[in-house]
């Protein structure tokens, strides 16, 4: 699995309170459980879908991860953040593990 980062997502994330490091992102691909869940917001939609999940780094770091998975087998990171509650309760019904 090859992780792609551009530049402006790179400094999107490092902006953020506190940043998120592409090593946190790794660690949540690897300790997800749950389903990839697809956005389908009209202003989010993209070619080929936007897919997203919620999931532990391995120091106990919660975030969503929102990418693009690519016929390369590339994924494309959108975006990684602390999710909101709404966002933890949608993927707890819909996407966690049972």
């Amino acid at each position: 699995m090859k992780l792609v980062l551009s530049q402006k997502i790179r400094s999107k994330l490092a902006g953020k309170t506190p940043p998120v490091g592409e090593d946190e992102i790794l660690q949540c691909f690897a300790n997800r459980s749950g389903k990839l869940l697809i956005d389908t917001r009209a202003n989010n939609l993209t070619n080929p879908p936007t897919r997203w999940f919620i999931a532990e780094t391995d120091y106990g770091r919660i975030l969503k991860v929102c990418f693009v998975p690519m016929p390369t087998g590339e994924i494309h990171i959108k975006t990684a953040y602390d999710p909101n509650p709404t966002e933890v309760g949608i993927y707890t019904k819909y996407g966690a593990s049972s």
